[in-house]
């Protein structure tokens, strides 16, 4: 028999899938995890058990999380729900304003800001502008552009054929507008048109070949003439899908019946996209034309205008961006995933997308080998972790991307490029987690448990979801104010010490011990499995192995719930000689702990030890040690 000696010191590969269990070569394997649920990996490869959510307030219903961030120390959370939207300082709500979209019109949202404006975007509605004024007054209006004279500086554009006429019955005044094709609909009422370069009004719909306007501007003549065009953003032709803000403009990026066109503002003058002669500050525009449909699905400003399309990703050009030197060049071609809106996100220099396929995320970057973006796959060994991801979000401060699937779950990404960290991880709770926003240096969920939607706070100081804290002055046993998991059982973390579960009833429970203070919520379990050994070099696959000892190094952890072939069985953290104590909260032990174990192991696809636990206490290893017996 042969003795092999294994240390895994890093888990930064995170959890894999476990079609990589016969390429055991691979560098992915070797820092790598079978399953990791509810724990984050650290950048310097450690794993920690994941923070709890802290209750925050319950919600009107489904929708989606959106941060507004004024400065960097004023931050507010926007709830959006079906025509609602709620907006918070920390944990209170501090204004309902009504909106005008529906609860399925929500995912398809799009926004952007610049200082005390939020401006949401979404291709069936009137995009609208979010402002905060002196005195933290709220409100929710539709956008206006520029107007000079009663000339309004939008978007036109000419959705007839390029031959079909417009027959004016006057100049001015009150007259009528013919068609030689068919294009009017009742829509168009209040839409206004550029015939030979002047602005009219539609005012009543006659018929799909002739409508009633008036002139804004005298027109040259009453002649039949091509040179016409309507606005391209209005009921009748649809709204913008995306916008951004990129060196001094505005970019609204496609809108619904013109999918792969980009308009830019002027510089310096956002809503007035005027093009006027061509001149270095006017507006620009123009389509994204290609041999693939290239549909625009977001937009996002960093050393490019960077523009994710459904079928490729771009880059926009021009420094600075002017109609003579604007140019656009595709990059690379995977596209992006179309039935909802999910931003794209800077994440450590790098822009991540979802592709179109809904099971991959890619990280758009900028190379200086090549000297163009690369569109790198960051799922690549983790390929089952993202699946129909619905949200994402960035915590810089945790290096954590928060990616939300649309089965309630969450995949958890930890990054750091210069040290070549990409670990996933999963992270769940009892409920579906459905919307996520990074609020300055607070991660918020939106939550849906037992019928009621909630919105929580990741809080590294509990390790219960859903939780609220308490405290009293005297030693108190009956706690109330939990309302929000009526019915549901509980854990306790009562003055430090884990107490029984107990079941809400009537927002409120009884526990065992009086205690001045209390931690309240739904347990999670979070759990560690290995993948199996590689004995490779100690004998060759398809022979039996045993666990002989293993030593999990630890750092500041109150519990051990381990299974090395036996069952689930608790571990003792005491050192010979120290006494246990069970009326005091358990003491953080930062040391190695040693584990025998017993038993063959002949399916070399399953592990060898697996933790597991829901005790609310904290947790951390950072390195495991394994002897194995090799049978020859």
């Amino acid at each position: 028999m042969t003795r092999v000696r294994q240390v895994k010191t890093t888990f930064t590969s995170g959890e894999v899938s476990r079609k990589l269990l016969g390429r055991a070569d691979l560098r992915a394997y070797e820092n790598g995890a079978l399953r990791l649920r509810n724990v984050f990996i650290q950048p310097t490869g450690g794993i920690t058990r994941r923070s709890g959510l802290r209750y925050i307030d319950s919600v009107a219903g489904a929708g989606r999380l959106i941060a507004f961030e004024f400065n960097t120390e004023q931050t507010f959370l926007l709830v959006l729900s079906d025509e609602q939207l709620d907006i918070y300082a920390g944990d209170v709500k501090i204004d309902t304003l009504s909106a005008s979209w529906g609860a399925d019109q929500i995912r398809n949202i799009a926004w952007t800001q610049s200082a005390d404006t939020l401006l949401l975007v979404h291709p069936d509605l009137k995009p609208l502008k979010l402002t905060r004024s002196a005195g933290s007054v709220w409100s929710l209006d539709e956008w206006s552009f520029f107007t000079d004279s009663n000339i309004v500086h939008q978007p036109y554009f000419k959705f007839a054929g390029s031959e079909a006429t417009l027959t004016p019955s006057g100049t001015s005044g009150t007259i009528t507008l013919t068609s030689s094709e068919a294009v009017f609909s009742e829509g168009h009422e209040g839409v206004r048109l550029r015939v030979q370069g002047s602005e009219v009004e539609i005012t009543d719909y006659n018929s799909p070949t002739v409508v009633t306007v008036t002139a804004v501007e005298d027109l040259p003549d009453s002649e039949a003439t091509i040179d016409w065009e309507e606005a391209a953003l209005s009921p009748v032709r649809g709204y913008p899908v995306s916008v951004a803000f990129h060196q001094d403009r505005l970019v609204i990026g496609g809108s619904r019946d013109l999918p792969n066109r980009l308009w830019f503002s002027k510089s310096g003058d956002l809503f007035n996209f005027d093009l006027g002669e061509g001149l270095d500050d006017e507006g620009i525009e123009f389509a994204i034309l290609s041999d693939q449909v290239n549909a625009i699905r977001g937009i996002f400003s960093g050393r490019d205008l960077q523009v994710f399309t459904s079928g490729a990703e771009w880059i926009v050009t021009g420094d600075p961006l002017t109609p003579e030197n604007v140019q656009i060049r595709r990059q690379t071609r995977v596209g992006s995933v179309i039935e909802r809106h999910i931003p794209p996100l800077n994440v450590d220099g790098a822009t991540i997308f979802v592709a179109r396929n809904q099971q991959e995320l890619r990280e758009f970057i900028f190379t200086d080998l090549e000297q163009a973006y690369s569109a790198t796959e960051l799922t690549v060994v983790s390929r089952d972790i993202v699946t129909k991801p619905v949200d994402q979000d960035y915590d810089q401060k945790q290096r954590l991307l928060f990616t939300v699937r649309d089965d309630g779950k969450v995949a958890t990404l930890t990054s750091f490029r210069a040290e070549k960290v990409a670990a996933w991880t999963v992270f769940e709770t009892d409920g579906d987690i459905i919307s996520v926003s990074v609020v300055g240096e607070d991660v918020i969920f939106m939550v849906l448990r037992n019928g009621m939607y909630t919105i929580e706070q990741l809080d590294e100081t509990l390790h219960l979801d859903s939780a609220l804290t308490g405290n009293a002055a005297t030693a108190t046993a009956n706690w109330s104010g939990l309302d929000h998991l009526e019915g549901k059982t509980v854990s306790i973390v009562a003055d430090g010490i884990v107490q029984t579960d107990k079941t809400v009833a009537s927002g409120s429970v009884t526990i065992d011990t009086a205690a001045e203070n209390v931690q309240i919520g739904l347990a999670e379990t979070h759990m560690v499995e290995p993948l199996p050994p590689n004995v490779i070099d100690g004998g060759g696959t398809g022979r039996a192995v045993r666990l002989i000892e293993a030593i999990f190094r630890l750092e500041e952890t109150a519990a051990l719930r381990l299974d090395v072939g036996r069952g689930l069985k608790d571990v003792s953290l005491r050192q010979f000689g120290e006494d246990l104590v069970l009326d005091a909260p358990q003491p953080l032990i930062s040391r190695d702990v040693r584990v025998r174990a017993l038993g063959w192991q002949a399916d070399g696809t399953k592990p060898l030890w697996r933790i597991e636990q829901a005790v609310p206490l904290p947790f951390t290893l950072l390195a495991v040690t394994t002897e194995l017996k090799v049978n020859d």
